[in-house]
């Protein structure tokens, strides 16, 4: 009876992998971003994601845990050295360190960065302006600012 009980456990298991692995395929995998918010502070991007994930997932990373799922995120957003502050099942905040070039007095550069996918829409905000992009796949030109 208990050998019955846990092959139902495990083919139910495997059916919610099936998914899963059938999403790797997308850019994106199992993540489907909605915004991204990067702050600038000096040198630092404060980030923050909201996203979804396929229903399937949700019960694998509640069950498994949030590893892949912060692997995938630095992933798609281009900043594997990104330090992750939290990682709930819809929202991220990550903090990258050097993300700006210091010229000195203040004057800071955030290069042009690739993402990995499509951030449906993105705002980068400065000291002194915000800007927002929508279906980017990168920050255009980079952008210049002062530190408060």
């Amino acid at each position: 009876m208990k050998g019955w009980i846990i092959a139902v456990c495990f083919f139910f298991l495997a059916g919610l992998a099936i998914p899963v692995s059938a999403a790797a395929a997308d850019k994106n995998g199992y993540i489907t971003i909605h915004d991204v918010e990067i702050t600038l502070v000096g040198d630092q991007a404060n980030i923050n994601v909201n996203y979804t994930l396929d229903e399937p997932t949700r019960v694998i990373v509640l069950l498994l845990g949030k590893q892949d799922l912060k692997t995938r995120l630095l992933t798609v957003l281009n900043y594997e050295d990104a330090d992750i502050k939290t990682v709930e099942l819809n929202r991220a905040e990550l903090v990258v360190d050097d993300a700006s070039y210091a010229y000195g007095r203040g004057v800071y550069w955030f290069p042009e960065h690739n993402f990995n996918g499509i951030i449906p829409k993105l705002r980068i905000i400065t000291p002194q302006v915000s800007r927002e992009f929508e279906t980017a796949d990168s920050v255009p030109n980079g952008i210049g600012y002062f530190a408060d």
